[in-house]
C-alpha cells in the first residue's frame, strides 16, 4: 500500500496513518505464506490469517460505507457472518489484498473530502452497534483503528504459532523485500 501524507497538525492524515499502520501489521502477518498456511487455524479459535485479512477489509469497508450512508458491498447478518472470517471458494489472499487496496483508497478519499471530522452519520439499531443513534467521522476512524489493531494482535499470535516469526522479524523481512524491489527497478 502507500504512505499517508501527514504533518503534526493534520489530524486526518495522522488518523489515516494509524489506520494504514494497522493494515500493514495485518498484511505483514501473511508475508511469505502459502494459501494453505493462510487458512490454518493453529489454536482453539476459528481464526486464520486469511480470514482475519478478509474480516478487516470488510469491516473497514462497512464503516466507511455507513459513514457515506451507502450500503456495503455484500450484507452480513447472523446467517453469513461466519463467512467474513474465512476465505471462500474463489477468494485468495491476493484477491483480498487487492480488494483492501480499493477500500483503503475509498477510505482516504472519503475522509479527506468530508467537511469536518465532527460530521456525524446514523447507525442502524442493531445490538452489535454502539447504543447511540449517531457517531462522528472521528469516532469512526478511531473505531477502525481499534478494530484493525485488535485483529493485528490476533494475527501476530497466529503467525508466531505457525512458524515462529514475530512482528519485528516480518517488518524487517518486508523492508528487505522493498529494498530489493526498489533496487530491481
Amino acid at each position: 500500500m502507500h504512505a499517508i501524507e501527514q504533518s503534526p497538525s493534520d489530524e486526518r492524515g495522522t488518523l489515516l496513518a494509524y489506520v494504514e499502520a494497522q493494515r500493514g501489521a495485518l498484511r505483514r502477518a501473511l508475508l511469505g505464506l502459502t494459501e494453505e498456511q493462510a487458512a490454518l487455524k493453529p489454536s482453539a479459535s476459528e481464526l486464520s490469517l486469511g480470514g482475519l485479512l478478509k474480516h478487516a477489509a470488510e469491516a473497514e469497508h462497512g464503516w466507511v460505507r455507513r459513514a457515506r450512508q451507502l450500503p456495503p458491498d455484500g450484507q452480513r447478518d447472523e446467517t453469513n457472518w461466519h463467512e467474513s472470517f474465512r476465505l471462500m471458494e474463489g477468494e485468495s489472499v491476493a484477491s483480498v489484498l487487492a480488494y483492501w487496496e480499493k477500500v483503503a483508497r475509498e477510505t482516504e478519499e472519503f475522509i479527506r473530502s468530508v467537511p469536518s471530522l465532527e460530521d456525524t452519520f446514523p447507525l442502524p439499531d442493531k445490538p452489535w452497534f454502539p447504543p447511540t443513534p449517531r457517531v462522528s467521522m472521528r469516532w469512526m476512524l478511531l473505531h477502525v483503528i481499534e478494530e484493525l489493531a485488535r485483529h493485528a494482535g490476533h494475527a501476530d499470535v497466529i503467525r508466531e504459532s505457525l512458524d515462529g516469526k514475530t512482528g519485528g522479524e516480518l517488518l524487517a523481512e518486508e523492508a528487505k523485500r522493498e529494498l530489493a524491489s526498489n533496487e530491481g527497478e
